[in-house]
């Protein structure tokens, strides 16, 4: 792992991959290899840009991705794109299209594009993609841009792990009041009314004017910033330069006012308790007691027979061996369900 971390810090883009490949997995030996490598590589992390972008399916993201990162390669930029596609809930497969939706950007050598399955995650990203997110840093990317996979209240897991929140829309999408998520528009810093080009240019300015009136109806996410709303088209690259101005004002703007820092630290607090929220509840579901009583209790809740607070706090009370409420299998099967090993523990 050492020498793989060695690599990784020279640049090697096969090294970054296997030590992404390493933080994804949920096999025990490679997280504890993942977790070796980031360790050998955090005081090389934390001074990228880091770019959340989200949209509605359609708004173009993957098309201003590419604008937006290759005209930062052609200024010196190093840019890693962390792009999250949707899980199957039926086979949690995912097509992990996005190179072929950015094929100019996939062979620039000074880009990297990874995409990863959401896995159901909440918000579309992925479990792992804050530490994807250090190691792109440790690799020398100095812009790291994490793609979602839409929009909606749960997209607030983006904005936690990112310096800017970038939100597309599309122009002429009817009542924007109605369309637009609420949590969104408090969360966006920057609004990019996207496919202004041809006849939809006065629609994207009609609608930029929609979002200007509605951002006033909500407290800005940062008291040190006003939200921004822009127009352009990713397809023409028209405008993608007034957004990295854009981005690049928002960041001098909370580093002047220490406010960077501060919501760094924050967010690794709270990545923190995440991470142990995550292994506890992983250890949970892992435990014998629990698999143990776990189908008897489904059961007895499908069939209604069991009130579903009644069932947690038996599922609660049979992990690791310890006795469960009731501690005999006639609590469960005197409320309709079959008895069966989660009684008899």
């Amino acid at each position: 792992m050492n020498e793989l971390a060695d690599r990784l810090v020279s640049g090697d883009r096969a090294a970054l991959a296997q030590a992404i490949t390493r933080v994804e997995s949920t096999r025990a030996d490679h997280q504890q290899e993942a977790r070796d490598i980031l360790t050998a590589v955090m005081d090389r992390t934390g001074d990228a840009w880091r770019i959340g972008l989200t949209g509605v399916p359609g708004v173009g993201k993957s098309t201003l991705i590419e604008a937006l990162g290759k005209f930062l390669t052609g200024q010196g930029h190093k840019v890693a794109v962390l792009a999250v596609d949707p899980s199957s809930s039926r086979s949690k497969g995912s097509i992990l299209g996005d190179k072929t939706r950015m094929g100019e950007l996939a062979v620039d050598r000074a880009a990297f594009i990874r995409p990863s399955p959401a896995a159901g995650t909440l918000g579309g990203v992925a479990r792992k993609t804050r530490e994807s997110m250090l190691l792109c840093e440790a690799a020398g990317y100095d812009v790291v841009i994490v793609e979602t996979v839409g929009v909606g209240q749960s997209e607030t897991v983006v904005a936690d792990m990112v310096d800017v929140f970038v939100a597309l829309m599309l122009p002429g999408a009817g009542d924007e009041l109605q369309g637009i998520k609420k949590g969104i528009l408090e969360l966006a810093e920057i609004l990019f009314v996207n496919k202004a080009e041809g006849e939809n240019e006065k629609r994207a300015r009609r609608s930029a004017r929609d979002l200007e009136a509605a951002l006033h109806l909500f407290a800005p996410a940062s008291k040190n910033w006003s939200p921004v709303v822009l127009t352009g088209s990713a397809l023409t690259r028209d405008g993608i330069d007034t957004l990295w101005e854009t981005i690049t004002k928002h960041r001098k703007a909370l580093e002047e006012a220490g406010e960077l820092d501060q919501r760094r630290r924050g967010q690794q607090v709270r990545w923190l308790w995440s991470m142990v929220e995550d292994r506890v509840l992983s250890q949970f579901r892992a435990d014998a007691g629990v698999r143990n009583a776990a189908g008897t209790l489904e059961d007895a809740v499908a069939k209604g027979s069991l009130p579903a607070s009644e069932a947690a706090e038996r599922l609660i009370a049979s992990y690791r061996g310890g006795p469960e409420r009731g501690s005999s299998s006639s609590d469960v099967s005197s409320s309709g369900a079959a008895s069966g090993p989660a009684g008899e523990s």
